[in-house]
């Protein structure tokens, strides 16, 4: 019979537990903090065996991000107490990269508001849309999500986004959406939507300040690519 080895039951050199306690977390490889968190293997398979295949499955953390649970568990060795564990530590992962000690986070380039947003876009499997509502100095008052699951910018609501605009009273807008494919070229969708977008902040008097477009680790402004 084929035994399941547990973490603990590894040989010692190989044991993540014990190499985090001595050199730290950082020491250890994708595979082995992985390892910590499924803690158990599969038939023939230490849990780092197994750790190491569903990241090849999976081309990496960053598709292991984008499986859902169903999909997770159909992986060999998956069941679902583990797909639940590994979900959970991605959210984990991707609260972190969102929190932020500051009150109010100044927003004032393209490359701060797409670094604090690039973790939690670039993993999603869908495109969302999201309006950032800024006070006088840029500072940020209230990000919200407009639309999620939709394939191109059109059906961008320019009155939604005001009305919460004025509703939080900004005075000014940055809006981001994700491209999941990882390349952040904007579509001639998404410039026409900002188009719309602009023109109708322009009435208002609340001054659309960009729009970028994440993609996977990289960004596009398209006021830097001047569109507007």
């Amino acid at each position: 019979m084929i035994k399941h080895y547990t973490v603990k039951e590894l040989p010692s050199e190989e044991r993540p537990y014990e190499k985090c306690e001595k050199f730290g977390a950082a020491c250890l490889s994708d595979a082995e903090l992985l390892a910590v968190i499924i803690r158990t293997g599969s038939k023939g398979q230490s849990s780092v065996e197994l750790a190491q295949r569903i990241l090849v499955e999976s081309n990496g953390f960053l598709g292991i991000q984008r499986r859902s649970i169903r999909q997770l568990m159909k992986m060999k060795g998956i069941g679902y107490v583990k797909a639940i564990q590994i979900q959970c530590i991605g959210e984990l992962s991707r609260r972190i990269a969102m929190s932020r000690r500051e009150e109010r986070i100044r927003m004032d380039t393209p490359e701060k508001i797409a670094g604090y947003f690039m973790e939690d876009m670039r993993f999603r499997s869908t495109e969302v849309l999201r309006a950032v509502f800024l006070d006088t100095k840029q500072g940020m008052i209230k990000d919200i999500l407009v639309s999620s699951g939709t394939v191109n910018m059109s059906v961008a609501s320019p009155r939604e986004i005001f009305l919460e605009a004025l509703r939080y009273e900004a005075c000014s807008v940055c809006l981001l959406h994700n491209h999941p494919s990882g390349d952040p070229t904007p579509s001639r969708e998404d410039i026409y939507a900002t188009k719309r977008v602009r023109d109708a902040g322009s009435l208002l008097g609340i001054q659309l300040v960009d729009h970028i477009v994440i993609g996977d680790k990289c960004y596009i402004s398209l006021r830097e690519q001047g569109y507007w």
